[in-house]
């Protein structure tokens, strides 16, 4: 989920940049410093939005550095268990598909796809059903449940987000369409639609 969040921080402006101007070269120091950085309690931190207040700037001994204490608004993405997003396959592979969903991936492992024999077609890179003849591969596009998160603050690309796709209308897009539009009833020919 994405949320707007007022946080605090200090920024360190280098000599170099002391005689641009505070506001826009104060907001460029903390998209270097925090975009990206990911947060165990409050998410990734996707952009810094607004500055609403700097504090009076304090040099350090031995630094030619001014440092300044900001609070500012920022863009957060933190997946919440149970929460249903929408994103895109972003990898197939044997074990089940990495789905991207903004600035982290979840796993939606072959368990957690449908309740149908699911095997690897590594040539297609893809993962199809037994039964069904339906398959999921990279680009396609799913709506899934958050069922587990571990957030790693250290190491973000170790970060695992468990997915499911096996509740009511959770499933590959395509899918989901195809099941609605077989329960819609059918016009049969002379009927006019209402």
């Amino acid at each position: 989920m994405y949320k707007l969040m007022k946080l605090v921080d200090t920024v360190r402006i280098p000599p170099t940049l002391l005689g641009e101007e505070i506001m826009p070269t104060i907001k460029n120091a903390l998209r270097e410093k925090l975009e990206g950085q990911v947060d165990k309690k409050l998410g990734s931190l996707v952009a810094v939005y607004n500055i609403d207040e700097v504090g009076e700037g304090h040099i350090l001994v031995g630094d030619g550095a001014v440092y300044y204490d900001v609070t500012f608004e920022a863009i957060m993405f933190y997946p919440d268990l149970q929460e249903i997003i929408e994103g895109e396959v972003v990898e197939a592979v044997g074990f089940g598909v990495f789905i991207g969903m903004g600035p982290m991936d979840g796993l939606l492992h072959v368990s957690q796809i449908t309740d149908d024999f699911i095997s690897y077609d590594a040539k297609n890179a893809r993962l199809v059903t037994k039964s069904g003849g339906k398959s999921i591969a990279e680009g396609d596009h799913v709506r899934a449940r958050i069922v587990a998160v571990s957030i790693n603050e250290r190491e973000p690309k170790e970060s695992k987000i468990g997915l499911t796709m096996r509740q009511t209308a959770l499933g590959k897009l395509q899918w989901l369409e195809e099941a609605r539009r077989k329960k819609q009833p059918q016009e049969t020919p002379g009927e006019e639609a209402a």
